[in-house]
């Protein structure tokens, strides 16, 4: 089942439920799967990696929202973010751990023979599409640097 048609599933269970956070994240993850569809030069059906990139996306900047509003104070805010992230995280894999993703990049670092900071790119190249949507790149990035210094 696409996540098109899971998405449009779980919007007509959330209108029944009247559960409106559900519903708000549901039809946020729709209109940009219907936006990236009908985008210029694509042939209006998304693969499962464009899928998992939107939701991604999707993701981040929930957190990314949901850390400027723990900032600045406004918990209503707060609340509505995080709970629509959460709705999103049902339809991305499994996140790893730091420790997995740490293990994980060893693995990268041994099979690519890279030894410092010089290395990082080709390292980092290999590693966010053998992580993607596993875990975020910022700490993909943070301990690539830690294992290469």
């Amino acid at each position: 089942m696409s996540l098109k048609s899971q998405v449009e599933a779980g919007i007509k269970d959330a209108m029944r439920a009247k559960d409106q956070d559900t519903l708000r994240a549901l039809r946020a993850i729709k209109s940009l799967i219907l936006l990236e569809e009908t985008k210029g030069g694509t042939t209006g059906e998304l693969s499962a990696d464009d899928e998992l990139k939107l939701l991604t996306k999707a993701a981040k900047q929930r957190r990314e929202s949901a850390d400027i509003y723990k900032t600045q104070n406004r918990p209503d805010l707060l609340e509505k973010e995080e709970a629509e992230l959460a709705v999103i995280e049902q339809f991305l894999p499994k996140q790893l751990t730091e420790e997995e993703v740490k293990t994980k990049l060893q693995e990268i670092i041994t099979r690519l023979g890279a030894s410092g900071p010089s290395d990082m790119g080709k390292v980092m190249g290999v590693a966010t599409k053998e992580l993607a949507g596993k875990t975020e790149g910022k700490l993909i990035s943070t301990l690539v640097k830690s294992l290469l210094a």
